[in-house]
């Protein structure tokens, strides 16, 4: 699978990015070197790239633990509100929000960890990209991950800061979704049920 911001294998070295961010600044006209509260700006982005907002492009993924269906549940499986914490790779610049996904696994299917949702979502949102793609990753990384289910749900609502502070500078909500299976059945009964679901957390 091929993932948008993805570098596994090609981990920068921190002094490079540091260097680099430093000379950044430079080409900004900020005399970074001499401002008290500058001066270690370059290796504080450093830290904070690498190690925490685009993570997700060097780090292995999450350990998921998957469960024998031994119960034979068919029903919806929701988790809602997962934050969502990444950047836009267009002007690198935070879009933040939640994430709702929800899969209905078959009698001999697997079943998800319940927190391995959350920790499917922080991987692939620790990363540059657009959130169209965030949200296709997420649903397409599930569905592979689950097998044989009867379909897999992601929406994602968030507000980008680029929008936000430039360009237009407006305030509002970018909502984007993948929908699979059953949620896309002619008798919208899951999709339904997945959007009140949605819904009741308001």
């Amino acid at each position: 699978m091929i993932l948008s911001g993805q570098n596994l294998g090609q981990t920068p070295s921190f002094q490079e990015v540091e260097k680099t961010y430093g000379d950044f600044l430079t080409a900004l006209g900020y005399n970074w070197r001499e401002d008290t509260n500058m001066k270690d700006t370059p290796r504080r982005v450093a830290k904070m790239m690498l190690q925490e907002i685009t993570k997700g492009s060097y780090c292995e993924p999450p350990k998921i633990t998957t469960f024998e269906n031994t119960g034979e549940y068919t029903g919806m499986v929701f988790q809602g509100n997962i934050q969502v914490k990444s950047l836009c790779s267009h002007h690198i610049l935070p879009f933040i929000g939640k994430a709702h996904v929800a899969y209905i696994p078959k009698e001999n299917s697997r079943i998800v960890g319940l927190s391995k949702l959350n920790r499917i979502v922080d991987w692939f949102a620790r990363r540059p990209q657009l959130q169209e793609q965030l949200t296709t990753q997420i649903h397409n990384y599930l569905h592979e991950l689950i097998g044989d289910s009867l379909g897999v749900a992601v929406v994602i609502e968030a507000q980008h800061t680029c929008v936000f502070l430039r360009g237009i500078e407006h305030d509002s909500i970018m909502k984007t979704s993948k929908l699979s299976g059953d949620f896309l059945d002619s008798n919208d009964n899951a999709r339904t049920e997945f959007y009140n679901f949605i819904t009741t957390l308001k």
